[in-house]
């Protein structure tokens, strides 16, 4: 196993993770900003009140895209088991 076949896999691996954070981080960057204007706005400094928000849509997010996610996840995994049987020690 070359440098090359790890660096491939590395990528592929960071890719993968990107890809699937991503609905999650992005909703919560949103929902963050949206209550910061609010709070700016209100002049409301709760700390619950951006926590508390952010679980449940996270939660939500996850619950809506899970599917999406783990064959995400199944398909890099399978790749990745069928990448053993050609690499070369």
């Amino acid at each position: 196993m070359g440098q090359t076949e790890v660096i491939a896999i590395g990528k592929e691996a960071i890719y993968t993770m990107l890809l699937v954070s991503a609905p999650a981080l992005a909703v919560s960057l949103v929902l963050g900003l949206i209550i910061s204007i609010f709070q700016a706005t209100t002049q409301i400094n709760e700390q619950t009140l951006t926590f508390v928000p952010k679980i449940v849509a996270i939660f939500v997010v996850l619950i809506v895209t899970g599917p999406w996610m783990m064959n995400v996840m199944l398909g890099f995994t399978i790749r990745l088991f069928n990448q053993i049987n050609t690499l070369t020690p």
